[in-house]
């Protein structure tokens, strides 16, 4: 992992003790990691993917609607967590990097620094569930 602020390792430390899949960004929004958990819905390893820029990340998933319309970037919870520094959550569908369509809910939030100073966003997410 590159040199980052402290409040970047702790996430990332943190995401690899959960059971919950973890993506995690820099400020400009680049992908820096994501969890086992994450590997898992995402079709493929961290160590395959590396680091990722948001451009790439946002639509490298197909990520669409429940009519199957593409969502734009902006419409994702972490692209609008990266623009506005705040938690947002929406469920969607995604297409792994497998092939395997998976609806999701993502949550977002913004890490914020000392002294408040943006540094990236995490956002946590798993397979809905249809009731």
């Amino acid at each position: 992992m590159a040199a980052y602020e402290i409040e970047i390792i702790l996430n990332r430390q943190l995401a690899d003790c959960l059971s919950i899949p973890v993506f995690i960004t820099d400020r400009k929004g680049n992908l820096i990691y994501y969890n086992e958990p994450a590997e898992e819905v995402l079709g493929r390893r961290y160590e395959d993917t590396g680091e990722m820029p948001a451009d790439e990340w946002a639509s490298i998933f197909h990520p669409s609607d429940e009519a199957g319309n593409i969502l734009n970037p902006e419409e994702l919870p972490l692209v609008k967590t990266l623009k506005y520094c705040y938690p947002y959550h929406r469920s969607f569908w995604i297409q792994s990097l497998n092939g395997k369509k998976e609806k999701i809910s993502v949550t977002s939030y913004p890490i914020l620094g000392r002294s408040s100073k943006f540094l990236g966003a995490v956002a946590i997410f798993w397979q809905s569930k249809d009731e």
